[in-house]
């Protein structure tokens, strides 16, 4: 793994600058199959490897699911995707990472993709779970079409912070404060895998499960690339051989991402425009107990 340490950067730019910086030649997208597995849908209809880049496909008989091979405790992640389009009611496409096993006190930050009907934007749920509790979710609707392109979405996660990008934006902001503030949890204890699948979630995705999926538009078709994958990896330990994964010897672990820049903040206070659903403005739902890290503001 790269350890260097460099000034934010483009992310497809900024591991090009580190493997020059360490004298290296630039090498190849990777293959899917380098880093990353089959999970389901393996009949060479659902998941299509092209090497570079993959198809995932769902219709009334399945969807499909893949995995990495390894689980990581830090790292920064990112896949380029693009969405199916047209009707995607009920369709839910996603990208996240996961700690095993899902025993209920697991930890898991969430791409998830929700489709709608012609003419309505796909919504981009964010959502984190730790220790098994979830109810983090935000909503927004982007501000591009993530079905006539491939975009980058991107998870930095560190002991010092979470943060999720959508081509380069910071979109998601959570710092660990874990000891500061009271009653306050990061996903920092466990490792995670990363996933990615398409499936029906036709009994909530779309506004509250009214639009379901309409069978006579399928397949839907999701687009995956971007492969490689910049992590610590572990064995289901902490750390990856004589490097743990807290180790400011890993360039996502160094000063410069321990919190974001003046010009990541101005962008994601940006992108707030684009939410109009933010689980810590929702005080019905608390009852007006609300979680923890809603009273730190950036």
């Amino acid at each position: 793994m790269v350890s260097k340490v460099f000034s934010w950067l483009p992310p497809l730019l900024l591991l090009t600058a580190a493997i020059v910086a360490d004298g290296l030649t630039p090498t190849t997208a990777a293959a899917f199959n380098e880093n990353y597995a089959v999970q389901w849908g393996a009949d060479g209809y659902h998941l299509v490897d092209h090497g570079t880049e993959v198809n995932l496909a769902m219709d009334q008989s399945s969807g499909a699911g893949f995995r990495s091979k390894s689980t990581y405790g830090s790292g920064f992640f990112h896949m380029r995707m693009k969405l199916p389009t047209g009707y995607t009611a009920g369709v839910v496409t996603t990208f996240y990472l996961i700690s095993q096993p899902e025993n209920g006190e697991h930890d898991e930050v969430d791409f998830e993709f929700l489709g709608d009907k012609d003419g309505k934007p796909i919504t981009l749920q964010t959502n984190v779970f730790v220790n098994g509790q979830g109810n983090r979710e935000q909503r927004l609707h982007l501000w591009f079409d993530p079905a006539a392109d491939f975009h980058d979405y991107q998870i930095l996660w560190n002991p010092y912070q979470l943060v999720m990008f959508v081509d380069d934006t910071p979109i998601r902001v959570l710092r660990n404060l874990t000891g500061v503030v009271p009653g306050y949890e990061f996903p920092a204890k466990q490792t995670m895998l990363v996933r990615a699948s398409i499936w029906d979630g036709s009994d909530w995705a779309t506004n509250g499960g009214q639009a379901k999926v309409d069978w006579s538009k399928a397949p839907f078709t999701a687009g995956y690339q971007g492969f490689d994958v910049d992590a610590c990896a572990t064995d289901g330990d902490s750390g990856s051989g004589a490097t743990p994964c807290d180790s400011p010897a890993l360039w996502w672990n160094g000063d410069e991402y321990r919190n974001v820049t003046d010009a990541q903040r101005e962008a994601y206070e940006g992108a707030k425009k684009y939410m109009y659903y933010n689980y810590c403005m929702d005080t019905v739902r608390f009852n007006n107990h609300m979680p923890p890290e809603c009273s730190y503001d950036l």
